[in-house]
Parts: C-alpha cells; sequence; structure tokens
C-alpha cells in the first residue's frame, strides 16, 4: 500500500458511494466520506463507522468551505455526490444545477487548491442526449434532454478545463443505469429496479413508461465499481482528462428486464410470477435507446466487467429479499 492512500468519496452514503467506500476500505485504504444524507443514508454506512481507517463528514458539498475541509492530505477523490434523476431535474432544475454544477465545481477547486492527485467523478449516459447512434462512443455526443444531462455534461466540461489548465489529472466515468445492493427502492425519484423489486414484492403490478420496448444498458454495481478502482490508479497517460463509458456494453428493453425480475423473485415467492405489469405514458426526457461501446475502457484501462444483467439482478435480488422483505 502506497504511504499517502487516503481517499474522499463523496455522495459516500449513498448506493453507489457507500459500495466504493466499503470495498476501498477492505482494500486496505483509509476513506474520507462526505454526504450531507439528501438522497444517501446513514443506514448504508452504520457498519463502517467502527473502522479507523472510515472518517464521515456530514456536510454539503455546496458549501465551498466544506469542500477544502474534506480534502485536506488526500489523494484521490472519488466524486459521487448528485441530485439524480431526469424527473427531478425538470421538476427542480435550480436545485439540480447547484448541487450537480456549483457542487461539483466547489469539489473540483477545492481537490485542485489541496493538491489532490486525480479526482475520478461520476458522469452520465444521459451526456449522449439526442444522438441516436448505438453503441454510445466517447467521443460521439448529442444535444442534452434534460437539465440533469445539461448538469452532468458541464461536469465534463469543467474537468477538461481544469486538467488543461491546472493540471488536476481528471477522469468521467459516465455511468449507464447502474444497480445493486443499497440502491434506494423508495421516494419519488427511485430507479427502476427496486423500484420494480420492492412493488412485485408487495405483490403491486409495477408500471413501465411507454410500450416497454426503450431499452438501457443496465449495469452492474461490482463493473462500476471496478471501473472506479481501474481510473483511480492507472498510469496509462492516456486515461488523463478524458471520460469512459461505465457499463456491461449489452442492452435490455424494459420488458425483458421486468419478466427477468418476475422469474428470479418467483423462485422465493412463487405468487409473484401472478403479478401482472402496467403500461404507462412515455416520460418527459427519456431517451429510447442506450447502449454503451465499453471497448475504450477496455483498451486503455483493462476494464473487464464481470456481470451481465442477469447475474447482476440475481445477486441484487437476492440481497433485497435478504435485507428488505
Amino acid at each position: 500500500m502506497e504511504e499517502n492512500n487516503k481517499i474522499l468519496i463523496t455522495g459516500g452514503a449513498g448506493f453507489i458511494g457507500s459500495n466504493l467506500c466499503e470495498y476501498f476500505l477492505t482494500k486496505g485504504f483509509n476513506v474520507t466520506c462526505l454526504d450531507n444524507f439528501a438522497t444517501g443514508h446513514r443506514k448504508n454506512i452504520e457498519n463502517l463507522l467502527p473502522n479507523s481507517n472510515f472518517r464521515l463528514i456530514e456536510g454539503d458539498i455546496r458549501n465551498y468551505e466544506t469542500c477544502l475541509d474534506a480534502v485536506q492530505g488526500v489523494k484521490y477523490v472519488l466524486h459521487q455526490a448528485a441530485l439524480g434523476s431526469v424527473p427531478r431535474s425538470i421538476k427542480d432544475p435550480l436545485t439540480s444545477n447547484e448541487v450537480n454544477v456549483s457542487g461539483f465545481l466547489n469539489m473540483l477547486y477545492a481537490s485542485k487548491e489541496a493538491g489532490v492527485k486525480r479526482f475520478v467523478y461520476a458522469a452520465s449516459s444521459s451526456t449522449y442526449g439526442d444522438s441516436e447512434s448505438l453503441p454510445k462512443v466517447e467521443d460521439k455526443i448529442g444535444k442534452p434532454l434534460s437539465p440533469y444531462a445539461i448538469t452532468k455534461y458541464v461536469n465534463e466540461l469543467y474537468a477538461e478545463i481544469f486538467g488543461k489548465t491546472y493540471g488536476i489529472e481528471t477522469i468521467g466515468l459516465r455511468y449507464f443505469n447502474v444497480f445493486g445492493r443499497k440502491q434506494d427502492p423508495n421516494g419519488a425519484y427511485a430507479a427502476v429496479i427496486p423500484k420494480f423489486v420492492m412493488q412485485f414484492m408487495k405483490y403491486e403490478s409495477p408500471v413501465i413508461n411507454g410500450d416497454g420496448n426503450f431499452s438501457r444498458d443496465f449495469t452492474y454495481i461490482d463493473n462500476v465499481i471496478q471501473m472506479n478502482e481501474l481510473a483511480m490508479l492507472t498510469d496509462d497517460k492516456e486515461a488523463i482528462n478524458t471520460v469512459f463509458n461505465t457499463a456491461f456494453g449489452d442492452r435490455t428493453t424494459l420488458n425483458q428486464l421486468v419478466n427477468i425480475i418476475k422469474t428470479e423473485l418467483s423462485k422465493f415467492d412463487s405468487k409473484i410470477a401472478d403479478v401482472e405489469v402496467i403500461y404507462g405514458p412515455n416520460r418527459a426526457g427519456d431517451i429510447p435507446h442506450s447502449l454503451a461501446s465499453i471497448e475504450k475502457g477496455k483498451r486503455i484501462l483493462s476494464y473487464n466487467p464481470q456481470y451481465n444483467l442477469q447475474q447482476g439482478l440475481q445477486e441484487a435480488i437476492k440481497w433485497y429479499w435478504e435485507n428488505l422483505k
């Protein structure tokens, strides 16, 4: 283990952030978690609090002084803090912008000021916008389709400029529909997989937006952890100040997804097989199809995702059944 092994994980009590905290602690790193618990949960990191290598800062990335405090002595920043959800950004673009743009800039500038070696951040597949080409390749994007997509694209622009202007190393990871353990099934902006799982477990009919033929590149959390570790530790100069798709590289329609979830859950409770699915209107700001090319990540970072959708869902559903039933 290198001498300075301190990592700051912003949004560390959230779904992806808490999984990253847990993973890097097992790898022997000193981990600081910064979270304001707006969308993260204390229960996600409760088991980490007794660990002497873990530090929790309850604070907001919209406060620059908080950001500056959090990055002191830190070598790597894994910036996960953001307000996700396209519908949320459409309903409240001001707050999405404050957190996702101003908060991002606070963290990036504080990291530069504190001499952080590398700033790895959660970018988003929403940046591809209205581009219809499939698979999505990193250097070909369209126009954003939501305020959320704009904020995540602005993050990439700031990161690139900071790399060129100040010399801080940045790497953006464009996440594609991440799912897995600890993902919150509750609330108005819950992601589709945990939401459907919880509805089936309660014998409630899940609602699919549209006819169910929209498709996504669903990406299991362990693939995302692998990508963060590779981005954080790579010595390949070609990786610096660029972005990588973070996905499995396969697409699944919502109809296929709901059938797999129902089949897997029915192994735990046969009555779930009888729960019907309801179809509703399409959702504003949604792109019809999403599929990532992961060739760049494979070539430069040796990315090798281990979980396809079926394998990831088996793991996730088992976790939901054991923890939330």
